[in-house]
């Protein structure tokens, strides 16, 4: 075990015994360095592993303070209510740690770039780059390019949505998206669902704007019906934020069956639902599933995706179906990101407007498919026994449970000194299990990607024997 492990198994034994009040200013770095005879770089590493944890949380210039406990009520199907989230530092830290042109990407939330360039796409944005009249600011402000809200408009109606281009609002990106859908309709204080398990975008959305969040459980269909409905009874849910198609950062899409059954629920109660639907477009099967927005019946389903994980982060551009609510986020849009670049906007309307994206889309899925199960594959073959992978026909992600006892920020610590990223599940869930982790398949399996795939291999075998030596100990 190393010497940080040490540390953070201590201190984590006395807040679970109570020895530091909840809130309460734990010893700075330099006194626990006093203390303990543990270097400088030793103290932090506990206390960062203490923070992903969700024992603890850091102030700025104040220190790491212990965290209020989830307060877990005796409610059905493990129901939990978060009243007080603290992700934003750990998201932070993580996301700068994997920044370096030179880490492995395992960890990142797009696909290879190779896979998502678009020659025909590059040729348009070169030949508009020399048009004057796309330089123009006011046709791309909030709600965005006419046209290219007319092309997303036809999409939906393609998929049997009747959707106006004045129903749409082009944003920075999906998250944009979501963050003003969110702002849009809540208050702080209000509650809000959210699946346990789930994209981190969702609990950092939740902490900066003061909202209590409802977790409902995973559930080997995706969803958990009862525990959705219990949930609902229990609390005075405001809106849900949702993803059910090639959900990050399991990957599973929810039957539309089920998909019926919540529609059906959220209407009855009158509760918002915010889609986050950014994977859409990335599913193995011949046909498309359908997205929340296409059993909405009274407008209360806020329907947002993407472009950036099918052409990349250059064309980091997102909407809203607002409905009734395009206003509202037009007027938040002006104090906060005012519009979106008119130059990728008037491109990707005239990309959109031939079958260029189309053909695109069907090789983008083609290799996703692929690469994908060679991971897979891979994952089956070398992974110890006592951890299980789960795969789902769609997107670029597979999650990986690891042994109970194994802590997968571990797992990333050490990988990310080799200069490999991973993502640990601890940026996803406010529960106690951090066993399980998120790998990134969208990437061809070069030489560099193969000695990263045995690197990870290796960490998880070496972490399991010492679990496993160490309970042999323990029963002589």
């Amino acid at each position: 075990m190393y010497k940080s492990e040490q540390l953070a198994a201590s201190l984590r034994n006395l807040i679970e015994n109570g020895y530091w009040k909840e809130n309460e200013k734990l010893p700075s770095l330099r006194q626990q360095v006093e203390t303990s005879g543990f270097s400088l770089i030793t103290v932090m590493n506990a206390y960062q592993e203490l923070e992903a944890q969700g024992l603890i949380y850091s102030l700025e210039k104040k220190g790491y303070f212990i965290k209020e406990k989830n307060i877990k009520e005796n409610h059905p199907n493990n129901i939990v209510m978060n009243d007080n989230i603290k992700i934003n530092s750990t998201v932070f830290k993580y996301l700068k740690s994997i920044q370096s042109d030179n880490i492995i990407p395992f960890g990142s939330a797009f696909p290879d770039s190779q896979l998502l360039y678009s020659a025909k796409l590059m040729q348009m944005l070169g030949q508009k780059t020399k048009d004057q009249s796309t330089y123009q600011q006011t046709p791309s402000l909030p709600p965005g390019h006419f046209e290219l809200r007319k092309q997303i408009a036809q999409r939906y109606s393609m998929q049997g949505i009747v959707t106006d281009p004045s129903d749409i609002v082009i944003t920075s990106g999906g998250l944009d998206a979501l963050n003003l859908s969110l702002q849009v309709l809540t208050q702080p204080g209000d509650y809000i669902l959210l699946q346990e398990t789930t994209f981190y975008g969702a609990w950092q959305a939740a902490e900066h704007l003061g909202l209590k969040v409802i977790s409902i459980p995973d559930h080997p269909e995706g969803f958990d019906l009862e525990a959705f409905k219990n949930a609902i009874e229990i609390y005075p849910i405001k809106v849900c934020w949702l993803m059910l198609n090639s959900q990050n950062p399991i990957g599973y899409t929810v039957s539309d069956e089920l998909k019926y059954e919540i529609a059906k629920i959220l209407h009855e109660k009158e509760i918002y639902l915010i889609e986050d639907d950014v994977y859409e477009e990335l599913y193995f099967d011949q046909k498309k599933p359908l997205s929340m927005k296409y059993f909405d019946q009274q407008n209360r389903v806020l329907h947002c995706s993407s472009f950036s994980k099918t052409l990349g982060a250059v064309f980091r551009v997102g909407w809203v179906y607002a409905g009734p609510f395009t206003e509202h986020i037009q007027h938040l849009q002006l104090m906060q990101t005012l519009s979106v670049n008119p130059l990728i906007q008037s491109t990707l309307s005239e990309y959109l407007s031939h079958r260029h994206y189309e053909k695109h889309l069907k090789n983008l899925r083609k290799n996703l498919k692929r690469l994908k199960l060679q991971y897979f594959q891979f994952f089956k073959d070398h992974l110890p026994e006592n951890c299980t992978i789960e795969y789902f026909p769609s997107g670029y992600f597979l999650w990986i449970i690891l042994p109970k006892n194994m802590n997968s920020h571990v797992i990333y610590n050490q990988l990310i000194l080799k200069k490999i990223s991973i993502a640990p599940s601890s940026l996803f869930t406010r529960n106690r299990l951090s066993n399980q982790i998120r790998v990134n398949c969208s990437f061809e399996i070069s030489e560099n990607i193969q000695y990263a795939l045995d690197q990870l291999i290796q960490c998880v075998q070496m972490e399991n024997d010492s679990l496993n030596t160490g309970q042999d100990q323990s029963i002589v």
